[in-house]
């Protein structure tokens, strides 16, 4: 870490970060403070692009890369600790909020849509130590710690995929419905989260079934994230479009705004009454390119002379984040909003939701 450490002390732009279920952390280091942007997808490098597509995505470009190995300190069940007080104009505006989304999906106008707030907390802790605090309490998750100059510091431990891409071969899911983990207890659900995760893979099958062949779409499951249980289908095919129809076709999902989109988007834009800006985006590699070996065996020379480089992109929806501001950080948090959505419960989601990254913070 001291590299990155160096890097953030001269203020110049990084991204450090883990995949899910890896012992790997990678760091890439551009190094100079230049912004750049992504134009076509044919690009090279660690992408973060906004919740509104309208907006451009900026590229971190590479100039070095580095990795070390990084296992779990064993605190993955650490105590939620003391939650925020509650403001009591913050909780009757998101309760309000949800009813007026309610009273539009009653209308038929919008089947679904994600409502979310932002929670403005005090964060003084060292942001590379709040990394390693999520390093080791979400080993199941994409952990990461991005910063530019020109854009600001964000941080989180999403479990959303947005896609993987390699060979012409494409991965997504779909992640619907949320309920708290309880120990030894298996989920539960409902009309309401059932039929969320449905209308998000009914989505994502129609937005692909013509850009990818031989499309698949695995059984229903439930997965857990954190302190967190939620609804998970896989989709997967052969990619014979180009790779900005597929982000552009994908993001942003119902998941994430709603359906139909446009009325969704336009709903959030004039109610929830704060910018998003990289929360429910998405970030990870671009066209980034990987060395294989036929085995990881680095005494067997022979194996290791047949070696394959192949382009790949993995991309994570920006879930369970936050950004930081000084000694301030921003945690956002949201939920899907359906014709059987209670106001209360949705407000205890966000509440539940925000333990993620309240748990990184108090385990500095």
């Amino acid at each position: 870490m001291e590299r990155v450490a160096g890097q953030l002390a001269g203020n110049l732009p990084f991204v450090v970060y883990r995949k899910p279920k890896e012992k790997v952390v990678h760091a890439l280091l551009q190094q100079d403070k230049k912004l750049h942007e992504v134009s076509d997808f044919t690009e090279s490098g660690f992408v973060l692009a906004p919740f509104n597509s309208d907006r451009p995505a900026v590229l971190l470009k590479v100039d070095v890369q580095l990795e070390a190995g990084h296992s779990a300190d064993g605190h993955t069940e650490r105590e939620a600790g003391t939650v925020p007080r509650v403001n009591p104009h913050e909780r009757d505006f998101h309760i309000n909020l949800v009813k007026k989304g309610i009273a539009k999906i009653q209308k038929g106008e919008i089947k679904k849509m994600v409502l979310s707030r932002c929670l403005r907390i005090d964060c003084p802790a060292d942001p590379l130590d709040l990394f390693q605090s999520l390093l080791s309490t979400y080993a199941n998750a994409f952990c990461y710690l991005w910063y530019h100059p020109g854009v600001g510091m964000w941080l989180g431990a999403t479990p959303e995929i947005l896609l993987r891409c390699g060979n012409r071969q494409l991965t997504t899911m779909s992640l619907a419905g949320t309920q708290p983990y309880r120990q030894n207890t298996d989920p539960v659900w409902g009309q309401k989260e059932i039929g969320e995760q449905a209308l998000v893979t009914e989505f994502i099958h129609k937005a692909l079934e013509s850009k990818v062949s031989g499309l698949t779409t695995s059984d229903l499951e439930s997965v857990r994230a954190g302190d967190l249980w939620h609804l998970r289908t896989k989709l997967s095919g052969r990619v014979h479009g180009s790779l900005s129809e597929i982000i552009e076709a994908l993001h942003p999902t119902p998941a994430v705004c709603g359906l139909p989109l446009r009325e969704a988007k336009q709903f959030i834009h004039e109610h929830e009454n704060y910018d998003r800006e990289y929360y429910t985006g998405y970030l990870g590699e671009l066209n980034m390119k990987r060395e294989r070996y036929r085995t990881p065996d680095k005494s067997n020379s022979e194996n290791r002379a047949y070696r394959t480089v192949t382009s790949t992109t993995e991309l994570f929806v920006n879930l369970r984040c936050m950004q930081l501001q000084g000694n301030k950080g921003l945690i956002y948090i949201g939920g899907g909003v359906t014709v059987d959505s209670d106001p209360l419960k949705e407000w205890e989601e966000t509440v539940n939701k925000s333990f993620t990254m309240l748990k990184a913070i108090q385990g500095t």
